[in-house]
């Protein structure tokens, strides 16, 4: 059998939990997905998906378009991922081939994974070759625009759950009022919960170390994308100063940040997010940079992807759980007592059901 992939096209999908919610820099009005979905000439399917929100529809869609487009005028098999990743970066080059050209990229890396994880029958964390079976796993969520009432529930659920950490966003305009928030959080979930914390960028660094130096009193256990994410001079002083190991990398197209936060030793924990940086082989060659340097691997959202592939790293920290997709796919990831399991079925082991999934007009 050859493998090579005989169509491709994408579809949309909305969380059956949508609904508005907000952090320190954003406005988010819908939890929605683009999923690409790829077919061999054997009939082997292959599904890739990709974060959108509400943001830039005909932008997105557009992407995918062009690059579904430029893959059924070519013949590649599903394994030829590098060599894809290649020709596209070419093709986009002159009007970027960063940002949405590399996240349409990344969704059809991802789908000609599952589809050669189902040639061989094997899940992609044992294609690659594993170290771990299980990787901690933290509750992630406590936007900014919850009430008090809100953000305690969701906690609280996470820890009935069985989750023995969670995250909390901060950067409200208010330290006190983030202060406020996070104490309340460990009043509920007492010692046995570790607690994080999310600025999301939203913060200017005086502002930024006068919250670690309060937070640190009810041991908060690491401060996620304090001030923005180009500002490295402010991260080496965050770091050299407040008290709190520092997180960062989801907005990251390549690994240029995390060599300059090498460089200046100002970075505790690297966040990659498989999309933005273009799919498997990207995301592994940012924690292998990152793991030469003894830095962990926590990343940003995909735990579906995420957890399968820390799986197969040297130097895992953990990986972040939203329940965004779970009312949406076939099989939900195996989560107990803070572990998150990878799944066991070949390729990434899950699908969206069909009834979810929206047809696009192609134009």
């Amino acid at each position: 059998m050859d493998h090579m992939i005989s169509d491709i096209t994408y579809y949309r999908a909305v969380s059956s939990i949508s609904k508005p919610i907000a952090d320190s820099t954003h406005t988010i009005s819908k939890i929605a997905f683009y999923i690409v979905e790829l077919t061999t000439r054997e009939g082997i399917r292959g599904q890739g998906y990709l974060l959108s929100f509400h943001y830039s529809p005909g932008a997105v869609e557009g992407a995918l378009k062009d690059v579904c487009n430029f893959i059924k005028s070519r013949q590649y098999a599903v394994y030829d991922t590098v060599k894809m990743k290649k020709d596209w970066d070419m093709e986009a080059e002159y009007f970027g081939n960063t940002g949405i050209n590399t996240c349409a990229i990344a969704a059809v890396n991802i789908a000609m994974w599952d589809a050669w994880g189902h040639c061989c029958g094997l899940p992609v964390w044992k294609m690659l070759g594993a170290n771990q079976k299980r990787i901690p796993v933290y509750g992630s969520g406590g936007w900014i625009s919850y009430s008090i009432e809100e953000l305690l529930e969701e906690v609280t659920d996470y820890k009935s759950r069985g989750f023995t950490a969670v995250k909390i966003k901060v950067g409200s305009g208010s330290v006190d009022r983030d202060m406020e928030r996070l104490t309340k959080c460990r009043e509920a979930l007492g010692s046995g919960v570790k607690i994080m914390m999310d600025a999301n960028q939203g913060m200017d660094v005086p502002t930024a170390l006068e919250l670690s130096e309060r937070a640190r009193a009810i041991g908060i256990q690491w401060f996620e994308e304090p001030v923005v994410h180009t500002d490295f001079a402010g991260y080496e002083l965050l770091r050299s100063k407040c008290g709190i190991a520092l997180a960062m990398g989801e907005r990251e197209y390549d690994c240029e940040a995390l060599k300059n936060l090498i460089a200046r030793n100002a970075l505790d924990l690297w966040q990659p997010d498989i999309i933005r940086l273009g799919g498997v082989e990207a995301w592994r060659d940012s924690a292998a940079l990152a793991d030469a340097y003894h830095i962990p691997t926590l990343p940003h959202y995909y735990k579906d992807y995420d957890v399968p592939l820390l799986c197969t790293a040297r130097n895992p920290y953990g990986a972040e759980s939203f329940d965004w997709i779970d009312g949406i796919i076939d099989n939900t990831m195996r989560i107990e007592n803070g572990f998150a399991y990878p799944r066991e079925g070949a390729g990434w082991g899950f699908r969206f059901r069909e009834e979810c999934m929206q047809a696009l007009e192609r134009g």
